[in-house]
């Protein structure tokens, strides 16, 4: 009878589980019936209209379904440069796309490199006889340089411009920990490795701000020299320098002011910039709100173009993407995981590439996860294969490590690489707890024994142990970019010791071989492995979403929401800085975190997404692990 009763039971069970399962699709059908409207999301004459609702990045992350379910705000959309770029080019050459439609309202950004690419594809389809016509009610340094490849730019009456430049400040815990009564053990290599100073100091160290100051000024030398050569009016010295007499010189008015500085060309509402591109794109025949005109979203039309290289050659050069902080795990897309990295890698290697594009666009992170993805890509190189490197923003020490498999290397002039270095940091707690009254003892049969003991502290032969294994990290990095780069060690040892380089000052250096984005590494590779036009099509690996996955987020993160409320000039200069509490939590989580000897970046540009990496894993990670477990 018990064991009937379980089978009842289970049975029972299961019937429950159907009924509840039937009703969730019942009301999400009679939903969907109720809301139900004519579809505006296909491809019609007028505009093409690109609602940046979010970053741009090098590679998306999948939307959490589940996450996506919780009530709270609507997530922040990432769109992928390369999706922008082959948007606008293929419009340009499209008759049913009449004009360019740029509302960058509730736009937040993406790194410089990624800004530039766009900013070709606008400057080309402007090439073709089109207007791009530009709306936002706030500019800041990303939504300006774009602005400035437009026909039209239009600021909202209530909003304005401003040009911040890059920089800022990071945060330092030195004189914290001191007064709790931790201490970070820092283990490096590298005079300019800026990345374990927040844990030793309270500021910056002069090398440190000596390499950070150069890196920035290059690159916003860049972007000021862009802006210029596409709005030759913009006054960017005055916006820059002189913001406030100019505020003051337009009575207080912002908008008047970035007119006044060459930023815009006129004031005027979201509905009024919506009725000026209706008069190139006509009116919107199923949607009669203000401002309304003809459009194709982006999500439709990147549908109607189709994957990216169908219906060219038969010949396929693989691409990876490196995008994110490097781990040991399978996080990403987004973050990069090398477990799943490699895991695409190795999957390859059947498929008969013709070559082999590694796109970086990362500040490093894991010395074992950067190994473990060399060491997958040289498993192609073996097979006589050509091998590039495309850097994206940034290609940084363990991104950096990672390209040392490249036979050529492509960066742009505003990529942020170099950063050759390494370190490790394991905080103690010894003379916090003895300040409560909490010491440890026992006895040893070596000067290792129940160490590393962040209990108790160091001792003197565990902390020359570990600072010898950072150490002989870096002989093997130092290795490692000799051998790529036909050098001698000693003088890439006086190009790292962690010194961040701008792309231009790389190439001099030898750290790159050429200027050129993934389009170039792309066709180098195609010469290499004697593959005419036409005869070959990129081939992007490891990138497949989950069925179930992809319909949930595309039903939960659609491309076109109602109208949002963007997001004024007073808020978009605070946006940057309200999330400061999260990076302090961030920073106290990574220096907790079971992590291994790293190869990351500090001075670097902030990836335009902060990704949730997993904790790195090597032999001192473990030992961590397995002492903290007993």
């Amino acid at each position: 009878m018990g064991f009937a009763r379980k089978v009842w039971h289970l049975l029972v069970g299961i019937k429950d589980a159907l009924v509840l399962l039937f009703m969730l699709l019942f009301f999400a059908a009679l939903f969907a019936a109720l809301s139900a409207r004519p579809s505006t999301d296909a491809v019609r004459e007028g505009a093409l209209l690109l609602r940046l609702d979010g970053t741009v990045v090098e590679e998306v992350a999948p939307a959490d379904p589940f996450n996506l379910l919780l009530p709270s705000a609507a997530p922040v959309r990432e769109y992928r440069a390369r999706d922008l770029v082959r948007a606008i080019d293929a419009a340009a050459g499209d008759a049913r796309v009449k004009v360019l439609a740029l509302d960058l309202s509730t736009f937040l950004g993406g790194g410089q490199v990624h800004m530039l690419e766009v900013a070709g594809a606008m400057d080309r389809f402007r090439k073709s006889g089109k207007p791009v016509l530009t709306y936002a009610l706030a500019y800041t340094d990303d939504s300006l340089l774009l602005a400035a490849h437009s026909t039209e730019v239009w600021v909202d009456p209530m909003g304005g411009a401003v040009v911040r430049g890059p920089g800022g400040e990071n945060l330092y815990y030195g004189p914290a920990l001191e007064r709790l009564g931790i201490e970070a053990r820092v283990y490096r290599v590298g005079t300019y490795k800026s990345a374990v100073e927040p844990w030793e100091l309270a500021g910056m160290s002069e090398p440190a701000r000596e390499n950070a100051q150069q890196l920035y000024d290059t690159i916003f030398a860049r972007w000021q020299e862009d802006v210029a050569a596409a709005r030759p009016k913009a006054q960017l010295a005055r916006a820059s320098q002189q913001l406030i007499p100019l505020v003051a010189a337009n009575g207080g008015d912002t908008a008047r002011a970035a007119i006044a500085a060459g930023l815009a060309d006129r004031a005027g509402t979201l509905d009024e910039w919506g009725s000026r591109v209706a008069e190139r794109a006509g009116a919107d025949p199923l949607v009669k709100t203000p401002g309304a005109f003809a459009h194709t979203t982006l999500d439709a039309w990147l549908a109607d173009m189709g994957q990216e290289g169908a219906g060219m050659g038969s010949g396929r050069i693989g691409v990876v993407t490196i995008a994110g902080e490097i781990t040991d795990g399978d996080a990403g897309p987004g973050s990069a995981g090398a477990e799943r990295i490699v895991k695409a890698l190795d999957e390859a290697l059947d498929d008969d590439l013709a070559g082999l594009v590694v796109r970086v666009d990362s500040p490093g992170g894991s010395v074992s996860g950067s190994e473990a993805i060399r060491r997958a890509v040289l498993r192609h190189k073996a097979k006589g294969i050509p091998i590039a490197i495309s850097m994206a923003n940034i290609a940084a020490s363990g991104g950096y490590w990672i390209a040392t498999t490249g036979d050529r290397i492509f960066a742009q002039p505003s990529t942020a690489t170099g950063s050759i270095g390494v370190f490790g940091v394991i905080p103690t707690f010894d003379e916090a707890l003895a300040r409560w009254g909490v010491t440890s003892d026992g006895v040893r049969t070596t000067p290792l024994s129940g160490q590393p003991d962040p209990i108790g502290g160091f001792t003197p032969e565990m902390d020359s142990l570990l600072q010898a294994t950072v150490g002989n990290t870096y002989g093997r990095f130092l290795g490692l970019v000799a051998q790529s780069r036909g050098m001698t060690p000693q003088r890439v040892d006086s190009l790292a010791q962690g010194r961040v380089w701008d792309g231009g000052t790389a190439r001099q250096l030898g750290l790159v071989d050429q200027f050129g984005g993934l389009d170039e590494a792309l066709a180098w590779v195609a010469g290499r492995a004697s593959l005419a036009d036409g005869e070959w099509a990129p081939a992007f690996l490891g990138e497949e979403q989950s069925g179930l996955r992809a319909v949930l987020a595309g039903m939960m993160q659609p491309e076109e929401r109602a109208r949002v409320v963007a997001p004024d000039l007073f808020a978009a200069l605070s946006a940057d800085e309200r999330d400061r509490l999260g990076r302090a939590l961030t920073d106290v989580t990574r220096l907790l975190g079971t992590q291994g000897v790293q190869a990351r970046c500090l001075a670097c540009p902030a990836v335009p997404r902060a990704a949730p990496g997993q904790p790195g894993v090597d032999a001192w990670a473990a030992l961590l692990r397995a002492v903290s477990l007993n």
